[in-house]
């Protein structure tokens, strides 16, 4: 029988999604109201702005979707890589890497709040491409909208059947939508007292999943 790999479990879904939520806010309260995660609404402000000619705020939307695009990529690339790397786990290196990205956000000044916003885009794209199941489930960590709808179904089709199973996956994912909420909860409010530099509070919290995975398999 396969082990299960730690990166699906929910312990290890639920502490990157707290830090996901928290990037989330950060980005949000502190970086010019732009969005880590939700490209969603991202490319709705920027549109916004294009269209009433407003081409430096469009700008300050599109590179943080730039960078998400390439995070995905860097993901995907890395992953093919070191799919077989015996040292350390290839999602190890992912949560090293956005570790290292998020804590030097920290030190950037407002002054340069688009190259804040796109390392953090960058760092949470390569988390959502590189942890995408819990306990077998596929879920997104640092977006809401995918997994209310999964869970939703699940609830509906169990509301229907009554299987426990169908009930257990509704509940993974409201419990993953109510960590990353209580992550941007959170993230709002330091990020309001702290300032810029709370963001390294992120970085604690991949910490310990990096830990956590010690003893992940390939």
């Amino acid at each position: 029988m396969k082990a299960k790999q730690t990166s699906e479990t929910f312990l290890l879904s639920a502490i990157i999604s707290l830090s996901g939520g928290f990037q989330d806010a950060y980005t949000y309260n502190l970086r010019d109201k732009v969005f880590a995660n939700a490209q969603t609404g991202n490319i709705v402000l920027m549109s916004q702005h294009l269209m009433s000619g407003e081409w430096g705020k469009s700008l300050h939307y599109f590179m943080p979707i730039l960078a998400f695009a390439a995070g995905i990529i860097m993901a995907e690339q890395l992953s093919h890589k070191y799919k077989n790397y015996k040292k350390i786990h290839w999602r190890q290196m992912v949560i090293l890497i956005e570790i290292i990205l998020l804590a030097v956000v920290a030190f950037i000044p407002e002054s340069h709040n688009m190259l804040a916003n796109s390392l953090v885009s960058l760092a949470c794209a390569m988390q959502v491409q590189s942890f995408r199941k819990v306990n077998g489930y596929p879920y997104a960590s640092t977006m809401c909208i995918g997994n209310l709808r999964s869970g939703t179904e699940s609830l509906s089709i169990y509301l229907r059947n009554h299987e426990k199973p169908i009930l257990k996956k509704a509940l993974h994912y409201y419990g993953i939508i109510f960590i990353f909420a209580i992550g941007a909860g959170v993230g709002g409010i330091l990020s309001l007292l702290l300032g810029a530099r709370c963001i390294l509070i992120a970085s604690a919290i991949l910490l310990i999943a990096f830990f956590t995975m010690g003893k992940e398999h390939i």
